[in-house]
């Protein structure tokens, strides 16, 4: 997985609590900023700043597992602001120095929330914000800003090898993809998001029709391929949000937030119809309220099993207990 590429390790709960976190603690800092930089005009600025990201604090921590993850670019943009506006208000080179001591904060928020570009434009925004609000204060040596800017960029190298790391241990090396744990990581996000919105929720295993045939007359590497082949295609045809893991061997799962059964089943059938070079047998279900994640999966396995059962090459709706499987017919 390249540097580049490498997915953001935190769900929108984490990234949620983080983010409270360090604007919890950036307001505290705040405070005690303004309580150490003495009487003058200085200090209701610096006071309101401090409030401010405390009431973000409040306010991420009670919302911000709802939004979606664009938002947290403004966010995240936002600390960088306040940080800077605190720099440009302060009384001596010490206090700026320690408003901008608070950068470090969207170091990390932006290393861990975002994947490759974003991280580092905002690590960018944020440099080039405190660099310039330092030397606009007109008390602080260019040299002293500039070790700072080292100290900002070394930290956002760091993480971002520590997020690669981590990101690597929920993903599969051969296709990209979630694996197993990163689907159950992603899986109980989406059913606390549904059980709080009252939104649908979908999911679906895909079964590879005769790989272990593929495997014993080709070789591994031919089933290597095949399974690169249906992550690639399933990748690029699925809607934005949509969930989509390397389950184990010839399976992959797949969740499809937002989405009832019925339209989960369409999205199926449509991609197995477009490539019909990738033999699939498809078992889909959708969540019922109260159920659990694996009562979710066993729907959908037992959809699996109807479209085995029936022939291979097609595509089932299990819609729970007292419903029926719906077929599509064959392909081809």
């Amino acid at each position: 997985m390249s540097r580049s590429r490498a997915p953001e390790v935190a769900t929108l709960r984490v990234m949620a609590q983080t983010l409270a976190i360090f604007y919890g603690f950036g307001g505290v800092a705040g405070l005690l900023v303004t309580a150490g930089a003495g009487p003058g005009p200085h200090r209701p600025v610096l006071l309101g700043l401090a409030l401010s990201a405390l009431a973000g604090a409040a306010v991420v921590a009670r919302w911000g597992a709802r939004w979606p993850r664009p938002a947290f670019d403004v966010v995240v943009g936002s600390a960088t602001v306040l940080v800077s506006v605190g720099i440009l208000v302060s009384p001596d080179p010490a206090t700026a120095l320690a408003a901008a001591a608070l950068i470090t904060f969207v170091v990390v928020d932006a290393h861990l929330f975002f994947s490759g570009r974003r991280a580092w434009l905002q690590l960018a925004f944020a440099v080039g914000a405190v660099t310039a609000a330092l030397q606009a204060s007109g008390e602080v040596p260019p040299a002293t800003a500039l070790a700072l800017d080292a100290v900002l960029v070394g930290l956002g190298v760091v993480i971002r090898r520590l997020v690669i790391r981590a990101s690597g241990a929920s993903r599969d090396p051969l296709t990209g993809l979630r694996n197993r744990r990163g689907f159950d990581e992603a899986l109980d996000e989406l059913l606390s998001e549904a059980a709080r919105t009252r939104e649908p929720l979908s999911a679906a295993l895909l079964d590879v029709d005769h790989f272990k045939q593929v495997n014993d007359t080709y070789g591994h590497e031919a089933g290597d391929r095949v399974l690169r082949r249906v992550a690639d295609v399933w990748r690029a045809e699925l809607p934005a949000g949509s969930v989509l893991a390397r389950h184990g061997g010839d399976e992959f799962s797949l969740l499809l937030p937002g989405m009832r059964g019925v339209d989960a089943l369409a999205v199926v059938r449509r991609i197995c119809a477009l490539h019909p070079d990738v033999p699939l047998s498809c078992g889909v279900t959708q969540h019922a309220p109260g159920d659990s994640a694996s009562q979710l999966m066993r729907g959908a396995d037992r959809a699996l099993y109807d479209a085995k059962l029936l022939g291979r090459g097609r595509t089932e709706l299990f819609d729970g207990p007292a419903g029926r499987p719906t077929g599509v017919r064959p392909r081809g």
